[in-house]
Order: C-alpha cells, then sequence, then structure tokens
C-alpha cells in the first residue's frame, strides 16, 4: 500500500468473485470504485517500480472523480434515513407484536448489549423506567438478581458477542425469557430466544466485522457510508424508541407521567 499525493491510498484486495482488483481509497467513510485487472495482462508497462502502481492510481481516478468530489454530512443523513426506513419496512408485525406482549407480561426487564449496543440498550432501559416498568442493565452492581418470570433483552448485530451469549445462556438455564433485537437470527443467541425481532436482515454474513469493514470500504459494499454495526445499532435506537411510543399507547401512559420519573437530582 503507497502513498500518493491528496492522501489517496491504493490497495490491492483479493476478491472471490473478481480475482485482484486495485482500489483507490480517497475518503475514510466512502465506497470506492475498485477495478480487476490481469497482471500478466499489463506487466510489460512496470518498467521500473512504482510505474505499474501510478497506472492504477490513475486509471482508477478517471472513474471516481467526479463521484468523490464532495459529501454533505445532510445528504448522508437523508441517506441513512432512507435506510432506515427500508429496514422498518421489513421488520416484522408478529415480532413486534411479540416482543411487546412480552415487555408487558414480564415481572422485570433486563437489558444488555456491548460496545455501542449496549448504549442502545441502556437508553431503552431508562425509557421503560420513566414508563413505569421495571428495569435493569445487566452488569450495573445495584441490578438484581434474576428470577423466572423476567426476561431479557438483547441487542447484538450478530447474535453471538462472546460475553453477551454467555450471560445470556446463563439467563435461560435460571428461567427468564430471551427477547433478542439482531441482525442474525440464526445465531448463538438467537437459537436460546423466546422472541426475536429482525432489524437489517438484508445484511450479509460476516466472518469477522473487522475484515468486513475493511473489504467493504473499498469493494463498494452497501454498509460502507455507516461504518461497523452503525446502521444497525441507528436503526435499533429508532426501534426501541417507537417500541416506548407503543407502550405508552397501549398502557395510557402520556408524557407528564414520564416526566415525573425523570432525574431531578442533576
Amino acid at each position: 500500500m503507497s502513498k500518493k499525493p491528496g492522501g489517496n491510498l491504493i490497495k490491492q484486495v483479493r476478491d472471490p468473485g473478481q480475482g485482484t482488483v486495485y482500489c483507490l481509497h480517497q475518503d475514510p467513510f466512502f465506497s470506492v470504485t475498485c477495478l480487476p485487472f490481469s497482471l500478466n495482462i499489463i506487466t510489460n508497462t512496470r518498467k521500473s517500480p512504482g510505474h505499474f502502481e501510478i497506472l492504477i492510481y490513475y486509471v482508477i481516478a478517471s472513474f471516481v472523480r467526479e463521484a468523490m468530489e464532495s459529501h454533505r454530512v445532510q445528504d448522508m443523513m437523508q441517506l441513512m434515513a432512507s435506510k432506515i426506513r427500508a429496514i422498518a419496512n421489513t421488520i416484522s408485525d408478529e415480532d413486534v407484536e411479540n416482543f411487546i406482549e412480552k415487555l408487558l407480561n414480564a415481572e422485570r426487564i433486563y437489558v444488555m448489549g456491548a460496545g455501542r449496543s449496549g448504549l442502545v440498550a441502556k437508553a431503552f432501559a431508562m425509557r421503560l423506567m420513566h414508563l413505569g416498568l421495571q428495569a435493569f442493565v445487566v452488569g450495573e452492581t445495584i441490578t438484581p438478581a434474576l428470577n423466572t418470570g423476567d426476561i431479557m433483552v438483547v441487542f447484538s448485530g450478530s447474535g453471538r458477542t462472546r460475553t453477551v451469549a454467555d450471560i445470556a445462556e446463563t439467563a435461560k438455564e435460571i428461567g427468564a425469557k430471551i427477547c433478542l433485537i439482531t441482525s442474525n437470527a440464526d445465531s448463538r443467541i438467537g437459537k436460546i430466544s423466546d422472541c426475536i425481532v429482525i432489524i437489517e436482515h438484508q445484511r450479509d454474513a460476516v466472518g469477522d466485522d473487522g475484515v468486513e469493514f475493511e473489504i467493504r470500504q473499498m469493494m463498494g459494499g452497501h454498509k460502507s457510508f455507516a461504518p461497523l454495526g452503525t446502521l444497525f445499532e441507528t436503526t435499533s435506537m429508532i426501534f426501541a424508541d417507537a417500541v416506548i411510543s407503543r407502550l405508552m399507547e397501549i398502557t395510557q401512559t402520556d408524557e407528564n407521567a414520564l416526566k415525573n420519573r425523570h432525574t431531578n437530582i442533576e
């Protein structure tokens, strides 16, 4: 990988479908055009070290120069909103109703997730508390013991994060019900879940998220504008807030009641 003027990068990628592919990597947040080349066809042009790479650089640059000039943050917000809207239209009504029923029938609600998914879980627990339900975050020092009749809501895009899966399996053994918000129903946590809501179900199978980001970033994959699990996490957050809105309707709880439970020691 060589550095070029203007901060551009050329990377050589091995793609199962196209063989060796060379990519001009201009922008850390956007996918770029990558072109397949046969080394035995253009090796003769490589008269000295670096000539071949420079040739590839300018060929690819000619394809992407216009498209990569600028990207407005507002346009990216619109693109993300359109993706989330499309995902919302694929979520099963039956799955959502089952999830809400489990929440309303639970003695207590425990939430869990790792990384950014964990932050979404905490935000969901806060709103459940504002709604008057008993909600706790797994791992906090004041979280009480789990019992039969409780429910654990797990936010996990892969459905197989090791630490989260270990805890979910323990909760299942205790007798709690498991509800999974995920992109992967056929996963370690999915196989033990009592209810599953699929978010971004069109996501391709992923072996290693770290590797996936690098390949998709350069190969023009659909997730490149929202790195790693951003789209899942953002959609999950909106889904969780929408569930709260629906619970407010079902329980006939108005916003004033939520305000009364909001912290007053800030």
